[in-house]
């Protein structure tokens, strides 16, 4: 594969090599820098020319300065004569702001998608986005991968026979009703209304939980209110053990402690398509034996690998992954 080069930002450079490290090729290195003035600038330190070059960057905190860094990496693999610029952005952070729910507000997630295209990315290789319609947002090809096989994998360890898949609401629950799909189990749904960022009820939950293994099934957990009111509701009806899944653990303002605090949630499950809470993180000590981590990385790897060889990506989800 000597026609490919890929590049990471600074967001998250443990996953671009990891991926790496699967395709059997070296992450190119890049040079983040600053101006006097606060602005940045981006080099990218190797040979670009005609090659076919992934740009690795998940938008994670700080997000703006992660945005532009990806912007103007783009900008640079097009000054540099890249034969194609492929985005790899694990986490799309603005898939949340995807419809107008209030007078004169920014849909963000269209706005940064037309910002990446504008600045030369020719393809994008995106990971469960909060909305999968998100994608339709951009005016170029995208690749939108999910975790589900390999969070299946991850389950198939247990017993199965009495497990229902909980989604927290009937948004994600064509999700959720796939994964359950996938592991054998029932699924259900909880009706949720928001009326702020952190700031959520759930009414009820429709399904059988009663007396039953319960994996609740999101796509991100930032500050975790959604779980912890859904958790309430299901208390109600007696489950009989509690397990946390979703793609995205970011795990925001002190999430995973109160999630790890919970004495009736036995796992919290994450892949890493964000940063992972570092080894020395008090949060992350208190709570790494309830927390399990699974690598998205060859999932990433293989779809880089399809996209460059002109191969179908699709066909990624035609089978689950098996242990």
């Amino acid at each position: 594969m000597r026609d490919i080069a890929v590049f990471s930002g600074s967001a998250h450079p443990e996953l671009a090599a990891e991926v790496c490290a699967h395709l059997g090729v070296p992450l190119s290195p890049t040079r983040v820098s600053r101006f006097a003035n606060d602005c940045l600038e981006v080099q990218l330190q190797a040979n670009c020319r005609e090659r076919d070059v992934f740009l690795v960057q998940p938008l994670v905190r700080p997000v703006q300065e992660h945005l532009v860094e990806l912007l103007l990496m783009c900008d640079a693999a097009r000054g540099a004569s890249a034969g194609r610029i492929t985005v790899v952005m694990p986490h799309y952070s603005y898939a949340r702001s995807d419809k107008k729910d209030a007078p004169r507000i920014s849909l963000g997630g269209r706005l940064v998608a037309d910002l990446l295209v504008a600045a030369g990315a020719g393809r994008v290789l995106a990971m469960t986005m909060h909305a999968p319609q998100v994608h339709g947002f951009f005016s170029v090809p995208v690749d939108h991968l999910h975790a589900l096989r390999e969070l299946a994998a991850h389950f198939r360890q247990y017993d199965l026979t009495r497990t229902t898949v909980v989604s927290p609401d009937l948004g994600n629950a064509k999700e959720a009703a796939a994964f359950a799909r996938m592991i054998g189990a029932q699924v259900a749904a909880g009706a949720k209304q928001r009326y702020a960022d952190d700031r959520v009820t759930i009414s009820s939950v429709i399904g059988d939980v009663a007396g039953r293994d319960v994996i609740v099934l999101d796509d991100e957990i930032a500050k975790g209110s959604t779980v912890l009111e859904l958790l309430d509701r299901l208390r109600t009806s007696g489950p009989r053990s509690i397990r946390i899944a979703c793609t995205h653990g970011l795990f925001a303002a002190g999430a995973l402690k109160r999630l790890g605090e919970q004495p009736d949630v036995l796992e919290i499950v994450c892949t890493n398509t964000v940063p992972v809470p570092v080894e020395d993180h008090e949060e992350y000590q208190d709570h790494k034996d309830k927390l399990r981590i699974l690598s998205i990385a060859p999932a990433l790897a293989e779809a880089v690998r399809r996209i460059h060889n002109g191969e179908s990506v699709s066909a990624l989800f035609d089978a689950p992954r098996e242990e």
